[in-house]
């Protein structure tokens, strides 16, 4: 069995629902950024026995919010010895709106993991884009990079669409498969 380990920030609880519907899938250990951007000892343990590594960050005026940056640059340590080397990953986010410039967060998660020299998995999802198509479908957004979701500013995580959480499952599973395949 692949460890994997979902690591994210959440400022207002939507990212850490998302990331528990990715874990879920996954059957991931969950490692939370702090409010002050630390994962701790344990938490860089956790992802130095990962297999795969999936990172989650809300996106904030168009990019990761500090917390999640100084996490990353502390991975730098980890990276001048190639410690994630060969390890799986992939990556998503949440913002109010439903674009949100989403994407220019999920190509900042691709190319840390593309630092550590890790193999990125796309969302490998078809989208919902037909004209019946609703948010209760999965991947109604219409992402491939990775994993992109929504959640209303003016309410909290229940009102996320369930089909964004049913993306989530499912992307949580594909990230732990790939690993899985890999390792085998």
């Amino acid at each position: 069995m692949v460890k994997t380990v979902v690591v994210y920030f959440s400022g207002y609880g939507h990212t850490r629902k998302v990331a528990e519907e990715v874990a879920k899938g996954a059957e991931a250990e969950l490692v939370v950024v702090n409010e002050q951007g630390e994962i701790g000892e344990a938490g860089f343990t956790a992802l130095n026995e990962a297999d795969a590594i999936i990172f989650g960050a809300p996106t904030y005026m168009g990019g990761v919010p500090w917390q999640f940056k100084k996490f990353a640059d502390e991975s730098s340590k980890v990276w001048f010895n190639r410690g994630w080397q060969d390890k799986v990953f992939g990556g998503f986010t949440i913002s109010a709106s439903l674009n949100g410039d989403k994407q220019v967060t999920l190509i900042y998660l691709q190319t840390l993991a593309s630092q550590h020299g890790g193999i990125w998995v796309s969302l490998g999802q078809l989208p919902a884009n037909t004209q019946a198509s609703t948010r209760a479908e999965a991947n109604s957004l219409g992402g491939s990079v990775g994993l992109l979701t929504q959640g209303p500013s003016d309410a909290g995580s229940e009102a996320i669409p369930q089909g964004d959480l049913e993306s989530a499952r499912r992307y949580g599973a594909r990230v732990a498969g790939v690993a899985a395949r890999l390792r085998g």
